[in-house]
């Protein structure tokens, strides 16, 4: 006999409840009584930084952390992590050897680091953890975090507690000698004929080392990088001193940079051709430092926001047909230069390019003494590595445990 519709209709529902339901007392573990926990480290307050996870690759951080009470000897836990714009989906398992015992495990996520390097703009994000004991899936846990900028460089950050996490090192990440831009910045560099060639420490007399690094500071006064302060971020937390830094290529680009970025600029730089920079951080301002010695016993500063203080982009458009300069524009260079230089160009035996080249030569010798007084009165507070409010970064050194970002 063939059953009707009508019976059919009563039947079909009822298997598909079958097949599909879990009938509610045969739940192995009660919720309750696993009491399972998801958390993001309290010392983040809510925000996840791109760039700090970029940077430490190597050795990440607690950013996540879940507990819960074994409900049984011996049984296992594994943990599944959804995947979202910034995570593929990422599995964490364990056992649990004791009944009744707390545990606690800090699982790392498994990032989409391209899409965490693409973060230009602040946004939010949801992770969503499932646990599942014996197979048995008891519990599931959602986590809304807000994600910062890439560009968002944590300072330092303060605990509920109070405590104070530093986080200044990570400078040393936006500093990328590899960046693809650099070969043909120093081609152009070997242009201008300050230098010969890149030689590094090959040599042991440190006017060479200088020299390198001047025909750079000609190259970025060349190219007008001018100061623009922007430190300011959106970033919602009280509790964290956050500083917007620019990329390499952001400083090419744009020609603009604030003290950080400068010196991230010219220290990715300093590195391609073998130097070795140092970026020193004091209170609400950073300048730029570089061995001259390859045993690093000798140091020569550099203030790189001095760049800002002439525009040659603006002054080569000044230029009349025979290459001379305005007597307004030039009145407002020769303050930079030797009684010397200022009448060799005023009676021709110095052309524009000589002019421009005395200049820079003039602002990088101010640049260099600009930071010498403080830099000497704070000598101790740089040697101390307990200290939080001046720094001595060591780029070599940082990027052995530091990844660059981009």
């Amino acid at each position: 006999m063939k059953p009707t519709k009508a019976i059919l209709a009563l039947i079909l529902p009822l298997l598909l409840l079958a097949a599909c339901g879990h009938p509610k007392g045969n739940h192995t573990f009660d919720p309750s009584q696993v009491a399972f926990s998801a958390q993001y480290n309290t010392l983040f307050d809510g925000q996840l930084y791109p760039s700090m996870i970029l940077a430490a690759t190597s050795q990440p951080a607690d950013y996540f952390s879940i507990s819960l009470t074994a409900p049984a000897d011996n049984c296992v836990l594994r943990l599944v992590v959804d995947s979202s714009a910034l995570n593929y989906v990422t599995f964490f398992q364990e056992i649990l050897p004791k009944k009744g015992e707390k545990y606690t495990f800090s699982p790392s996520l498994k990032w989409k680091y391209d899409a965490l390097r693409r973060l230009r703009q602040p946004s939010a994000v949801d992770f969503t953890f499932t646990l599942f004991i014996n197979d048995e899936e008891v519990d599931v846990k959602n986590l809304h975090l807000n994600c910062r900028s890439v560009n968002e460089c944590p300072l330092s950050l303060r605990a509920p507690d109070g405590s104070i996490s530093d986080f200044r090192y990570l400078f040393a990440a936006y500093v990328n000698e590899d960046h693809p831009s650099i070969p043909d910045i120093l081609s152009d560099i070997l242009d201008q004929g300050s230098v010969s060639r890149f030689s590094g420490y090959q040599s042991s007399d440190p006017n060479t080392v200088r020299n390198q690094v001047f025909s750079v500071w000609l190259y970025a006064l060349s190219r007008g990088i001018t100061y623009s302060s922007i430190t300011c971020t959106s970033n919602p937390s009280p509790r964290a001193n956050v500083q917007h830094i620019r990329f390499f290529d952001e400083v090419y680009s744009s020609r603009q940079a604030n003290c950080v970025d400068a010196c991230v600029f010219f220290a990715s730089i300093l590195r391609k051709i073998g130097l070795k920079p140092v970026i020193f951080v004091e209170p609400c301002h950073a300048y730029l430092g570089y061995y001259t010695d390859k045993n690093r016993k000798n140091i020569s500063l550099l203030e790189t926001t001095i760049t800002s203080w002439v525009n040659f982009p603006a002054l080569d458009r000044t230029v009349d047909s025979l290459g001379r300069l305005p007597d307004q524009q030039f009145d407002k260079i020769s303050k930079y230069l030797s009684d010397r230089d200022r009448a060799a160009y005023l009676s021709g035996q110095m052309d524009y390019s000589g002019l421009k080249t005395a200049v820079a030569r003039s602002l990088f010798e101010k640049a260099t003494e600009y930071d010498r007084e403080t830099y000497n009165a704070n000598r101790t507070h740089f040697a101390d590595s307990a200290s939080i409010t001046f720094q001595q970064l060591d780029i070599e050194q940082l990027l052995q445990v530091v990844q660059p970002i981009n």
